[in-house]
């Protein structure tokens, strides 16, 4: 079977580049076949091993969709306007191209929202007949708010597996990763406070950019952090295997925490959007917002404070299942 991927492909973003890893992981294992649709669809081919054409080429999208049996959108957060309402038009867009080419569509292991009142009766009107399958329970709960019926998945990058994990290499619990993101100013400036409280504690400390460009001023700013060593990459299996080999991660960014839980590491989300807090709250974590607390924070993190991991197996199992009841 042939599966057209729709999602934030080609951005240099690791946590969606972690998705699309993912995903066209499992479906190989299945023996299925990829076709992605990125910004950078030689690069998509030449890093994944799959077919990829340019997402923004209406006739490449056109052909791909044609000769594809399924198309999956997702995983990530692509159904909200909160960004743009171009964002939702677009996504939504594909899946009616889909409809219209009488191929199915799934919403796969995505969060949903926030969403504005038009974006709700836009999403409801679209995801009629679409089979839906979301990444944590208060996305299934919002689709079933608006009458769109739900499955409970999981992130797929939670089934990315770290060599180091497998070679049982023992991790560095003395080194703690803070994951900054872009355009987040004040929950930078308390993770430098944070990296701070870990450095006078004996911790090494690692500042780790996800989207290299975007997250740049923030790395600036944390180079205040005694003794503090920089990392950026946009390849998931260098973040994964760094993160698999530390002792806790606090992210801002989404993936970081879910690489973490992916490598059994403890993590504390930084929330500056819901799907953070929300990922968390299923796992069992520890959340805070962007004006956090930091002598609390730091109290958990020096702790090593866990989450509730018979939880985050469970989420691991629904999005190792979601495939197959996608494809059913």
């Amino acid at each position: 079977m042939i599966v057209a991927l729709s999602g934030y492909y080609g951005y240099a973003n690791t946590g969606d580049e972690a998705i699309l890893l993912a995903i066209t992981t499992e479906l190989k294992r299945l023996g299925h076949v990829p076709l992605v649709l990125s910004n950078t669809p030689a690069e998509t081919s030449r890093l994944y091993s799959v077919n990829a054409v340019h997402r923004m080429r209406p006739l490449e999208v056109w052909n791909a969709l044609g000769r594809a049996d399924v198309l999956f959108s997702g995983g990530g957060g692509l159904l909200q306007d909160k960004t743009s309402a171009r964002t939702l038009q677009y996504y939504l867009g594909l899946i009616r191209l889909a409809k219209f080419r009488k191929k199915k569509a799934v919403i796969f292991n995505q969060s949903i929202g926030p969403l504005s009142s038009a974006g709700e009766k836009a999403v409801t009107g679209a995801l009629k007949d679409v089979k839906a399958i979301v990444r944590e329970s208060s996305s299934q709960a919002y689709l079933q708010k608006l009458g769109v019926k739900t499955l409970l998945g999981g992130d797929p990058a939670l089934l990315l597996e770290p060599v180091s994990l497998k070679l049982k290499v023992k991790a560095d619990l003395n080194t703690v990763i803070l994951a900054p993101r872009g355009g987040q100013p004040g929950a930078t400036a308390r993770l430098v406070e944070l990296g701070m409280g870990l450095a006078q504690a004996g911790r090494k400390v690692i500042a780790f950019s996800f989207q290299p460009g975007v997250d740049t001023a923030e790395l600036e700013t944390m180079k205040l952090i005694p003794g503090i060593r920089l990392e950026e990459t946009a390849d998931p299996k260098r973040a994964v295997e760094l993160i698999a080999n530390t002792g806790a991660v606090v992210g801002v960014r989404l993936h970081a925490v879910i690489l973490a839980a992916a490598s059994g590491i403890p993590f504390y989300g930084v929330s500056y959007d819901p799907k953070v807090a929300n990922f968390c709250l299923d796992a069992g974590a520890v959340s805070v917002s962007t004006d956090f607390d930091v002598q609390a924070l730091l109290k958990d993190v020096l702790e090593r404070r866990a989450p509730n991991w018979d939880a985050i197996k469970a989420m691991r199992d629904r999005a190792r299942e979601s495939f197959k009841i996608a494809l059913r």
